[in-house]
C-alpha cells in the first residue's frame, strides 16, 4: 500500500502490537528567536513529552517551506504540516471568518478569544473541515499590528500616499487603504528586500516581529497604531489529521492549547521589552491619536455584502460592545 505523505512510521513491537510514531513538519515565516518560534520550540518540547515521544515536530521557521499560502495548500493535498494562519485569511474559505480580524474591533484579547469557543465559531470550524483545513490551535496570541516606516506618521494624513506592505487577506489590505494609504500585497519574506529598494514605505505587523526581521534597519519610524489585535490559529489539513489515532488528535489539540496560553504570556511580556530594543536602535517611537485612525477603518465593515445578514452586530454583542 501506498505510504502517505504523513511520514508515519510503524515500529513493529515483538507482542504483535504497533507503535506509531507521527512526525509533523510546522512551518512558520517568523525568524529563529521571535516569539513564535519561542512558542513553536515550547509546544514542540511539550508534545513530545507528553505523547512519550510518539509525536514529533520538525520545526521549519524563516519561510522555509515557502509562503503561508504555499503551506496551507500543501497541507490541504495530505501532507504531514501545519502552519500558522489567521481568520484573515482563512476568509478566502469562510467569508464571514473575516469579521473577526476587522480593524479595532476589540480593546482586549481575552473578548476575541472567547468568541473562538463560542458555538458561531465552532460551526466555521466544521465548515472549514468540510473544505479540508483541520483547525489545530486557535488561540495564539501574535499581538497588536503597529506600523513602522520610512517616514513618521503622526496623523491619519500622513498615511496618504503611503505604500504599505500588508499579508495578502482582503481585510486587511482594505483597512490600510481605508486609512488612505496604498496596499501592497506580499510574503513576509520578501518584505525587507522590498523596503531596502524602495518597492513599499512601510510595514505593518505586531512589535516582535517587526523587530525579529530587522526592519528597523531601513525605516526608522515606529507608529503604535495598533489598529489590529492580532489573534492567530494553527492548520493542517483534514486528510492527514483524519488519519490520526484519536488518542494522538486528543494529544495534538490539548499541548496546543496549553501553547496557545503560553503564546498569550509571552505576547504581553515581550511587547514593552521591544519599544526599548527599537529606541537602542535608533528607532523613533510615535504614538499618534488612534481616534481618526478607529474612524476612517470602520468604514470597511461596510465593504463585505457576502457576510451573512446582521454578522457584525452579532460580533458586536458577543464582544460586548
Amino acid at each position: 500500500m501506498k505510504q502517505t505523505a504523513a511520514a508515519v512510521a510503524i515500529a513493529a513491537l515483538g507482542s504483535g502490537t504497533a507503535l506509531a510514531e507521527t512526525v509533523i513538519k510546522v512551518a512558520y515565516e517568523n525568524n529563529p528567536g521571535e516569539p513564535v518560534d519561542v512558542v513553536m520550540h515550547y509546544w514542540k518540547d511539550l508534545i513530545a513529552e507528553r505523547s512519550n515521544g510518539e509525536i514529533t515536530f520538525e520545526l521549519y521557521p524563516s519561510a522555509q517551506l515557502g509562503s503561508k499560502q504555499d503551506v496551507t495548500e500543501q497541507a490541504m493535498l495530505g501532507d504531514n504540516v501545519i502552519t500558522i494562519t489567521d481568520v484573515g485569511f482563512l476568509a478566502d474559505y469562510i467569508p464571514d471568518l473575516g469579521i473577526l480580524f476587522g480593524p479595532y474591533l476589540a480593546e482586549d484579547a481575552s473578548q476575541l478569544f472567547a468568541i473562538y469557543e463560542s458555538d458561531w465559531y465552532k460551526e466555521k470550524e466544521r465548515e472549514l473541515a468540510d473544505k479540508g483545513i483541520h483547525v489545530v490551535m486557535s488561540n495564539y496570541l501574535y499581538g497588536p499590528r503597529h506600523l513602522i516606516a520610512k517616514k513618521p506618521v503622526r496623523t491619519l494624513d500622513d498615511m496618504k500616499g503611503m505604500k504599505i506592505r500588508t499579508p495578502n487577506n482582503i481585510m486587511q489590505i482594505r483597512a490600510i487603504e481605508a486609512m488612505g494609504a496604498t496596499a501592497t500585497p506580499m510574503p513576509l519574506g520578501e518584505v525587507y528586500t522590498a523596503l531596502s529598494q524602495g518597492i513599499i514605505d512601510g510595514v505593518e505587523n505586531p512589535l516582535s516581529v517587526l523587530y525579529g526581521q530587522k526592519f528597523y534597519e531601513e525605516a526608522k519610524y515606529l507608529s503604535l497604531i495598533g489598529y489590529l489585535l492580532n489573534t492567530s490559529l494553527f492548520i493542517g489539513g483534514e486528510a492527514f489529521f483524519g488519519s490520526l489515532p484519536p488518542e494522538q488528535l486528543d494529544i495534538i489539540h490539548e499541548t496546543a492549547k496549553e501553547a496557545g496560553l503560553y503564546s498569550q504570556q509571552l505576547s504581553v511580556e515581550s511587547d514593552a521589552a521591544m519599544i526599548e530594543k527599537f529606541r537602542e536602535a535608533g528607532v523613533e517611537i510615535i504614538e499618534p491619536d488612534t481616534t481618526p485612525f478607529r474612524e476612517a477603518a470602520r468604514a470597511v465593515y461596510g465593504e463585505f455584502p457576502e457576510w451573512s445578514d446582521g454578522l457584525y452586530d452579532q460580533i458586536q454583542a458577543q464582544l460586548g460592545n
